[in-house]
């Protein structure tokens, strides 16, 4: 299927591991120009050096950090031109409410909830000035499943899915596409470290963690190019008349949970 997304410029937040480096995989091999932005340094560089040498496209990194205000709007003065975001930036920690303390609340939530809403509000606008672009805001299946013991990362999710549903739904009068996707479990670096602990924690090999993903729908999670496959489709205009939408990618966890 040709996604006609040659020469288009995608900015991805957490762009250098995971969902993030595997979506910009999948868009520098369709042509697309990429801005990835993340908060380590060195593995922007990483990403850069091996995307540069596999795929003909060019490839800016910015080392920033997405929960301060100040640099989303470095972000957005630098590239206003930017066709498509792809808003992937944070990670919330487990734990139930007495766990989770005020300062981590926040902490979580001005990177992953504030810094998503503060990247849509400030590429939204210049987007909705030229007319065209597309939003897809990378949230996760909690906000489904409504975990007590992730109760932080549940209901940022459940914001983020509310906020993109809401912008998405009237977008399209600015010529503008937001929509949003709820990974499941997906085998990135951050599940293996978690379940590699939990292997450890129940006096197993570390190694042995693989078994512990066996009761997960299909024995497995999903595989961080699953998720850039959704991402590169929604972004292209084969997926042209999709806004306000929030796809579950999770083996039908969200449904039964519902």
């Amino acid at each position: 299927m040709d996604l006609k997304l040659t020469g288009k410029t995608v900015l991805i937040t957490g762009g250098s591991k995971g969902i993030g480096r595997a979506a910009a995989d999948l868009l520098a091999a369709e042509g697309c120009h990429l801005v990835l932005v993340a908060r380590n340094a060195a593995t922007l560089d990483l990403a850069r050096s091996e995307l540069v040498r596999t795929a003909n496209v060019r490839v800016d990194v910015v080392a920033a950090d997405l929960s301060v205000s100040a640099e989303v709007g470095h972000l957005a003065a630098r590239f206003p031109d930017i066709d498509i975001l792809v808003n992937n930036a944070g990670a919330i920690p487990g734990g139930d409410l007495i766990e989770i303390d005020e300062a981590t609340w926040r902490a979580a939530w001005d990177l992953k909830v504030f810094g998503y809403i503060n990247m849509c509000r400030a590429f939204y606008a210049l987007m909705a000035a030229r007319g065209a672009g597309v939003i897809i805001n990378v949230i996760g299946a909690a906000a489904l499943t409504r975990d007590p013991d992730y109760i932080c990362g549940a209901t940022g999710n459940a914001a983020l899915v509310a906020f993109t549903q809401s912008l998405g739904s009237v977008s399209v009068r600015a010529g503008v596409r937001v929509v949003g996707i709820n990974p499941g479990p997906v085998a990135t670096d951050r599940l293996v470290t978690l379940y590699r602990k939990k292997a450890q924690a129940r006096g197993l090999d570390p190694d042995s963690w693989r078994e512990l993903v066996k009761p997960l729908p299909f024995a497995r999670a999903a595989s961080p190019q699953e998720i850039a496959a959704a991402v590169a489709f929604l972004a292209s205009e084969q997926s042209g008349y999709t806004s306000g939408s929030v796809i579950a990618i999770d083996a039908g966890a969200g449904a039964r949970s519902s």
